[in-house]
């Protein structure tokens, strides 16, 4: 069976273009982030997985909570991915197309570990040197880690730096194995 995030990505991507022609970028990404939201409700997901709801009642479960909030054309997607039993798919699509639209706007989420706090100047400098580095706008999400013992841990997508003194103890450890 292919992987969930494979199924999702040509719905995404068909999102994305609909959203970038139309300059609504901002919007579709509230409207998935709600569809999302409401799909990974463990009762929504009991409920549109029950057969004896069917498709349309699934469609009309999720367009009562959602109300108007995901609009018309929210509505067709998910009356689309209804008809096409992909429902449970919505964080998935939200995820890809949230992916998507920061690569579009040349932005990039860091999650930084640190074994201290970061003050504000630590955390401007850090995005300022991401930012050069990578080419792109960054947003920091920065978490305590006192496992890393000192220095940090950047991860940006699939590029990770570490420079924490756990990751030196063992790249030091490492080399003196061989």
């Amino acid at each position: 069976m292919a992987e969930r995030s494979t199924i999702a990505r040509p719905y995404a991507q068909a999102v994305f273009e609909l959203a970038r022609e139309r300059g609504e970028l901002e919007a579709w990404s509230e409207r998935l982030a709600l569809l999302a939201a409401v799909v990974r409700d463990e009762r929504v997901r009991r409920l549109v997985g029950d057969p004896r709801l069917g498709r349309e009642g699934a469609v009309r479960l999720i367009l009562d909570i959602a109300g108007e909030r995901l609009g018309e054309e929210g509505a067709r997607l998910v009356r689309l991915l209804a008809e096409n039993g992909k429902l449970a798919l919505a964080p998935e699509i939200a995820q890809l197309y949230e992916a998507r639209r920061a690569e579009a706007e040349r932005r990039v989420e860091a999650e930084v570990r640190s074994a201290f706090p970061l003050d504000e100047a630590q955390q401007r400098a850090l995005a300022e040197g991401l930012r050069r580095r990578l080419g792109r706008e960054v947003s920091l999400r920065c978490q305590v880690d006192t496992s890393l013992l000192g220095g940090v841990v950047v991860r940006a997508g699939d590029w990770v730096l570490d420079g924490s003194v756990a990751g030196r103890l063992r790249r030091l450890a490492s080399e003196l194995a061989r």
